[in-house]
């Protein structure tokens, strides 16, 4: 409906369903997803959660068969086994419920569960690239975002080089799981830690992006919108560079601005 007028037409809507991710069987997470790349979501969130550092820590990723009462596969329930020597997620990973799209922090047990130890740190990364190059990643990003073109309701997630090179770019109906199939992308092909590179993301930062981040070992997140205090917090304490508000040449720096060339004021 427009200026009191209508039409009727069909509309593209962007694809939701559950995923629930299991371990060597016994389920770990049900997390709302756009179906496509799931086998680099589990990676990547798996990742996040530090329970996986490289490809060789997977055994395999499998779809579940005979996931419907009638013996069909729906694609929706995953099941990873981890390599010999691999210790299986602790309990406090577990999210025995539905994840929302919105939200993958939700379920956590306490912040302190979501402190996982960090296999790479990024606060001593030498990355440094100029604003003029992470004033363009915004752009780059929307360019690559075929699937947002048709819907308008998918968040994107963009891992860049130092010259603003995109190298891998991932669209879900959830923030977070964009971040997890970027993370599992590089993971499965054995390039993790991501030394040097930029994440690019649409929407806010939370705490559970900047987690992410420094679990895969990216020395620099950017946003178009907002950080969390949190996510700020722990972008200070483990030396990520965080970047918010990321419009044409406008940005708002919270931390690590030497890697941009700035000094504190």
């Amino acid at each position: 409906m427009h200026d009191g007028g209508h039409t009727t037409r069909p509309d593209t809507l962007t694809v939701e369903e559950p995923l629930e991710i299991r371990v060597a069987g016994k389920a770990l997470t049900i997390t709302m997803r756009t179906p496509g790349d799931d086998f680099d979501l589990a990676a990547g969130f798996l990742v996040g959660e530090g329970v996986v550092r490289a490809a060789a820590d997977i055994r395999s990723i499998r779809y579940c068969a005979g996931a419907t009462a009638d013996g069909g596969n729906t694609y929706n329930v995953l099941d990873v086994v981890l390599a010999d020597g691999v210790a299986p997620p602790d309990a406090s990973v577990e999210r025995n419920f539905y994840t929302t799209s919105s939200c993958g922090l939700c379920g956590k047990a306490s912040l302190d569960a979501v402190r996982t130890t960090v296999t790479w740190p990024v606060g001593d990364d030498p990355l440094v690239t100029d604003p003029a190059t992470l004033a363009g990643l915004p752009d780059e990003l929307r360019a690559a975002q075929r699937v947002f073109d048709r819907t308008g309701g998918l968040h994107a997630a963009g891992l860049f080089d130092a010259d603003g090179k995109l190298r891998c770019l991932r669209e879900d109906v959830g923030r977070h799981n964009a971040v997890d199939k970027v993370v599992g992308w590089a993971t499965r092909g054995g390039e993790l830690p991501l030394s040097g590179t930029a994440l690019m993301v649409s929407g806010r930062a939370s705490f559970e992006l900047v987690q992410k981040a420094v679990m895969a070992g990216i020395p620099l997140l950017a946003a178009v919108s907002a950080p969390s205090s949190l996510a700020v917090d722990l972008a200070a304490e483990l030396g990520l560079t965080l970047v918010g508000f990321l419009r044409g040449t406008s940005m708002n720096v919270y931390t690590r601005p030497d890697r941009l060339g700035l000094q504190p004021s």
